[in-house]
């Protein structure tokens, strides 16, 4: 069901980001003409996160509980340990034997450092970490490239949250000069073609808004990126995607869909806020929104983070697996979902700031973390089954599709939508665009693959 944004309740942030969105969508209808003739379009990624305690307060001999986060933050605070409980992931699957790639652009000059820092904050074992530069490695230069922050802080949150849920798994991090879409395509086909793992994990997008079918814009990497999918399935590789962090509509007056993650050969990833005890029993999921009041949770005393995305694309006819759970002839995001609040979040790790003062850990969120924690969850299955899931959609759809199986597979989140200062979906018991499938029951889920 399509619905609107309701404006009540909203906070002065709030506002600011429906300004900026405004702004944005009269910036980029004035400029489609300029993007039609591009050859490349950028994929972008700005995880949502607030820190938690710098370097310099020292690192915490013990965690607070998530209740005590609460009350000290107004902010849940979950751990590695934490999150593979409430998810039911078998304390015996580690991820030996498994390889998951991440694919992100510019890296972390810390990244191996913090990881290593991460792992002994949480007792997690050393990371068999390698990182591959396909087109040279880039220069860290904020100060010439701002959006190196942000990609900075993915790369740290995406090896360090594989690494939390599969701790025995090797990851090979694929580094991209830029971002441009060109440049992550290349660096995506060159982790396909030379096998470098059985997992792949993509926490970045473009709006398809602003691709193509309106205004014109360039498609050509569409095609590019769709053709390393295709070369992914035949290798055997599991694509997963995030949904984005914009809602429904991306700021624009209109749902679309985030790509790579509505290409019917990847897994999208859609985002919810789980609430979990102090001891980490799994109580519940709602759809993860900050911009509705009902649902930004704890108070909502930091202000607006964002919303999970999820909508129909303009790209691609529906894949017969899914058609049957939407009725739409167009394929929709997302298929599964995953933690995503930051008033929910998870724990990282960022080194790199020239201000020491900001290095230290931050409570992150965004879909973009569960893209590399399903893409973990993926190889405990790998190792639990001894073989690959390969192309996984058909996959998870065939377990949905028998309730009993889906009942102990999935937890089905129905409450909330993803109507973020513009159009949006509500969810709704089984599958619904904002969440899928809904979050794994990771035993569960085993137990229901063939």
């Amino acid at each position: 069901m399509l619905i609107l944004a309701s404006p009540r309740g909203v906070s002065r942030r709030a506002a600011g980001l429906k300004t900026l969105a405004i702004l944005a969508f009269g910036v980029l209808a004035s400029s489609l003409a300029s993007i039609a003739s591009a050859d490349d379009f950028v994929y972008s990624t700005d995880p949502p996160h607030r820190m938690y305690m710098s370097t310099a307060a020292g690192m915490p001999t013990a965690f607070p509980t998530p209740s005590q986060c609460v009350a000290l933050f107004g902010l849940a605070c979950y751990t590695p340990q934490l999150m593979r409980t409430a998810y039911n992931i078998p304390a015996g699957l580690t991820g030996t034997g498994q390889t998951i790639v991440i694919v992100d652009a510019y890296g972390s000059p810390t990244v191996r450092e913090d990881l290593a820092i991460f792992s002994a904050a949480f007792g997690l074992p050393p990371a068999d970490l390698t990182i591959v530069y396909p087109g040279g490695k880039p220069t860290f230069n904020p100060m010439q490239h701002h959006n190196e922050v942000s990609w900075a802080s993915e790369t740290s949150l995406d090896v360090q949250w594989a690494h939390a849920i599969a701790p025995d798994a090797k990851i090979v991090l694929v580094i991209a000069a830029n971002n441009g879409g060109n440049v992550l395509n290349n660096a995506q086909r060159y982790a396909i073609d030379n096998r470098l793992g059985q997992v792949m994990s993509l926490s970045f997008g473009a709006n398809e808004g602003a691709i193509r079918g309106h205004g014109n814009a360039n498609n050509t990497q569409i095609a590019q990126a769709h053709d390393n999918y295709i070369a992914a399935q035949a290798a055997g590789i599991t694509v997963f995607a995030s949904a984005g962090d914009d809602g429904a509509s991306f700021g624009l007056p209109f749902a679309n869909a985030s790509y790579p993650a509505s290409d019917p050969l990847v897994t999208s990833v859609g985002g919810t806020d789980l609430f979990m005890a102090d001891n980490g029993t799994y109580q519940s999921e709602t759809v993860w929104n900050d911009g509705d009041p009902s649902l930004c949770p704890f108070g909502c005393t930091d202000g607006i983070f964002g919303a999970t995305g999820g909508a129909p694309s303009t790209q691609f006819a529906a894949p017969s697996f899914q058609q049957p759970f939407t009725g739409l002839a167009t394929r929709v995001v997302s298929d599964v979902s995953y933690n995503a609040g930051v008033y929910t979040g998870v724990l990282v790790y960022l080194g790199f700031f020239s201000d020491p003062a900001q290095n230290g850990l931050y409570f992150f969120g965004g879909t973009s973390a569960g893209s590399p924690q399903w893409a973990a969850i993926t190889a405990l299955i790998n190792e639990a089954k001894g073989t690959t899931q390969g192309y996984f959609n058909p996959a998870l759809y065939a377990v949905a599709s028998d309730p009993a199986k889906y009942l102990t597979a999935f937890h089905d989140v129905t409450i909330g939508n993803n109507a973020f200062f513009g159009p949006g979906f509500k969810a709704s018991p089984g599958y619904d665009i904002p969440t899928g499938l809904g979050s794994p029951n990771v035993a569960g889920l085993i137990s229901a693959l063939p």
